[in-house]
């Protein structure tokens, strides 16, 4: 890996080190700068692969974002880069019945640091989720006007995060066994681009964080979170492309 390269399609200009600090730079410079987004599966249908060179070129060379797999495939990638201790975690995701998602539903990573007996989740590829890495023990985390806190169960942990209005809710479960990327990953990446039943497959959604919230494009609205106040704006067809390039610099 280029490393300077994907420090500079991240926009991170402090100091490398293997420290808690450095691990949170790098994950708010890469939730604010890389977006989420299912547009390669919506409306592409283009296939999304898991591999390296590919995943390099989509979001660093082509300044694309992805989905979990490809955006904390990368991520981990550079962590591992950096000198940080990486495992690949199987998550599960809450749907709104309350049901968990398929195995490997989801990717999140594990870090541990140098000479720390904590251990960190990091995420880049949840979307509308955690800004700062998570410690992994009991107890609420704020960041801004938000909170998360982990839950752990008889067999691993589940995510919890409270939104602006002060409302918990279920992200997903996660447990801390070691899987392998991207082997372990890839009939649920495949299921995600082609099932009826996969929320990626019903409509194209970009989405990034900003220093004051969030900006998300979907098929026919943009909305813009501003320190906790969401607003709505009605998008028609021929806007589209141009908001793609001013929020999010993509062109398809």
């Amino acid at each position: 890996m280029n490393v300077e390269s994907y420090l500079g399609r991240i926009g991170y200009c402090s100091q490398l080190r293997r420290t808690r600090q450095t691990l949170r730079g790098l994950h708010v410079a890469h939730m604010r700068t890389v977006p989420f987004e299912n547009l390669d599966i919506v409306p592409l249908h283009r296939p999304i692969r898991l591999d390296e060179e590919t995943l390099w070129n989509k979001i660093v060379e082509r300044k694309r974002g992805g989905f979990c797999y490809e955006l904390n495939g990368m991520f981990g990638w550079l962590l591992k880069q950096v000198g940080f201790d990486v495992t690949y975690l199987n998550a599960r995701v809450f749907r709104q019945d309350g049901r968990l998602g398929i195995e490997f539903d989801h990717l999140s990573l594990l870090i541990a640091l140098p000479g720390e007996a904590a251990l960190w989740l990091a995420d880049v590829g949840f979307g509308n989720s955690f800004i700062e890495p998570l410690l992994i023990q009991e107890g609420e985390q704020d960041q801004g006007s938000r909170s998360y806190r982990l839950e752990t169960t008889g067999n691993g942990y589940v995510t919890w995060q409270r939104d602006y209005e002060g409302n918990w809710r279920w992200l997903y479960f996660f447990d801390l066994t070691p899987r392998s990327f991207p082997s372990d990953y890839e009939s649920a990446c495949l299921y995600h681009q082609r099932s009826p039943e996969s929320s990626f497959t019903e409509k194209p959604v970009i989405s990034r964080a900003t220093s004051y919230g969030r900006v998300s494009l979907e098929q026919s609205r943009l909305i813009v979170t501003h320190e906790g106040r969401r607003t709505e704006k009605p998008v028609g067809a021929e806007q589209w492309s141009g908001l793609l390039n001013e929020h999010f610099g993509v062109v398809l």
